[in-house]
Formats: C-alpha cells, sequence, structure tokens
C-alpha cells in the first residue's frame, strides 16, 4: 500500500488545528489544512495536499498527488432513504483537482457499497457526485455539474456548468454535455449533447482533436451522426449499415455498441434495472 501505516499522533506538529483520527493513514508528505477534519479509517496518499476546511468521512481512500480545496466533502453518507448505515466507500485514485464545495457521497449496499473516481479528473466548484456513481479518468466537471445515483462518466468526457444527470445514466467516452443540460438518457460517446430535453446535436470536434483524434477519425464519426441521427432510416437499420460499413472503426464500433445497449435500457438508460426502486 502507497500510505504511511505510522500513527497520525506521530505526525500531529504538521496538522496544527486540523483533526486526524487515529485510524486513519496518511502518507508522510500529505499536507492538511487548518479545520480539516481526517475520519476514521481514511487513508491519503503520498503527495496530496487538502487545503483548508476540508471533510474525509466515512471510509474514504484517496491515492497520489490529489488536491482537494476549501469546503469540500468526501465520504459523506449517500443521500438515499435505501440506506441503512451499513459500510460506505469512496475510493478515488491519482493526480485529480478537486474545487470548493465538491460533495461525494459513498456508496451503497445495491451497488456494492462503493463509489468511485479515476485519475486525472478536474471537479469544479459545487459538483455533486452521489452514491455509487463511476467517474473514469480524464473527466472535466465544470461548476455545480450534479450527477444523481449510479451514474457512470466514462473517460475523456467533459460536462459544462450546472448540467444535471439523471440516475443510472451513463456519459460515454470523449462525449460533451452542455450546460445547464438535462440528462434524462445515456450521452453517446464523442458526440455533442445539450438542451433541456437534451438531444444530440453534433460530434464532438473540438474535445476530439484536443484529444489527439486524427481528421480522418474524426470525419468518420461525422458521416455516423449523419446516419443515425439526421436521416430517416429506423434506428435499428441505420445501425446495421454503419456496422457494416465502418467495420474496421473502433470508435465507431464503440458507439454501434453503446446505442445498442442504451436502446435495450430502462428509458433509454442500459444500466439500469427494470426492476428498480428509485
Amino acid at each position: 500500500m502507497f500510505w504511511s501505516t505510522r500513527k497520525t499522533a506521530d505526525l500531529s506538529f504538521r496538522f496544527e488545528n486540523a483533526y486526524v483520527h487515529p485510524t486513519a493513514e496518511v502518507a508522510d508528505d500529505v499536507v492538511i489544512g487548518p479545520f480539516s477534519y481526517i475520519g476514521p479509517e481514511c487513508r491519503i496518499g503520498e503527495g496530496c495536499h487538502l487545503h483548508n476546511n476540508v471533510t474525509l468521512a466515512g471510509h474514504t481512500l484517496l491515492g497520489q498527488n490529489n488536491e482537494v480545496f476549501p469546503g469540500a466533502v468526501l465520504g459523506g453518507e449517500p443521500q438515499d432513504k435505501k440506506y441503512r448505515g451499513e459500510e460506505s466507500w469512496v475510493i478515488i485514485g491519482d493526480g485529480n483537482v478537486i474545487r470548493e464545495n465538491v460533495t461525494i457521497h459513498g456508496g451503497t449496499r445495491q451497488s456494492g457499497g462503493v463509489t468511485r473516481v479515476g485519475s486525472r479528473n478536474l471537479i469544479m466548484a459545487g459538483c455533486h457526485v452521489a452514491h455509487d456513481c463511476i467517474l473514469e479518468d480524464d473527466i472535466i466537471m465544470a461548476n455545480n455539474v450534479l450527477l444523481g445515483g449510479h451514474v457512470q462518466v466514462e473517460r475523456c468526457a467533459n460536462l459544462g456548468g450546472q448540467a444535471a444527470v439523471h440516475h443510472f445514466v451513463t456519459i460515454g467516452r470523449f462525449a460533451f454535455v452542455g450546460g445547464m443540460a438535462r440528462i434524462a438518457q445515456d450521452v453517446p460517446p464523442f458526440m455533442l449533447v445539450e438542451g433541456n430535453p437534451a438531444r444530440v446535436w453534433a460530434v464532438n470536434k473540438i474535445g476530439l482533436q484536443r484529444r489527439e483524434f486524427s481528421d480522418a477519425e474524426i470525419q468518420d464519426l461525422k458521416e455516423v451522426h449523419k446516419a443515425l441521427f439526421r436521416s430517416q432510416m429506423p434506428r435499428s437499420e441505420a445501425l446495421v449499415r454503419v456496422e457494416e460499413q465502418w467495420k474496421d472503426s473502433e470508435h465507431v464500433s464503440y458507439l454501434v455498441e453503446f446505442l445498442r445497449r442504451m436502446e435495450a435500457g430502462n428509458q433509454g438508460r442500459a444500466r439500469q434495472p427494470y426492476s428498480v426502486t428509485l
């Protein structure tokens, strides 16, 4: 394990005016600002910097080189009426920036009791990550984005400020969600989605260019976008034609697979069980 097993009491001189529970495990070079609270069973990896007034509750594990800004609360109890006090975890990877007043709540028994955040994510001020969410890597969430329970955000997605995401929605990889969008169904990968209700408008061209997609890859996705979202062809038929025409494209194959899961899901949400009670 990358965190120190040294008793936090031995390091108390470094954490003036902060409270670190004796059972917490903190790496030797961690910085914890004044008036922060580190609860029992929390673990903080090397290179982390917690500013003042940060709260780590529940069972919260921070990987290496994370920076957490004032007012953030990580590991709070799930806001879920089914929660009955069972063990609840927040597990966060490496190199994340978590800005002011972000809340990330622990998981529930329904999804294994864990909320997960990957690595190199930027979660801006005021965002909420609800119970049982899964955030992959290299995601940007602008100010005040709200994720309902069980949401999954795939790698390199970008969510504009004040976007609100329904329970069990999946945001596809390299997708862009416009600010203030109301997201009630899965968001296809590589696409730009915005509005209330939200709809697919275009390929996320700028985002793909920034992630070093080639011009040919972007052009393929533009043609696929026209076939799937702009033609009068029934979606099932369009998917078959797209799959055949671009069978050698990894990105198109993933998009087709994603859309089929989405359409088979509950109200356009592939991850939502039909028997779920919200």
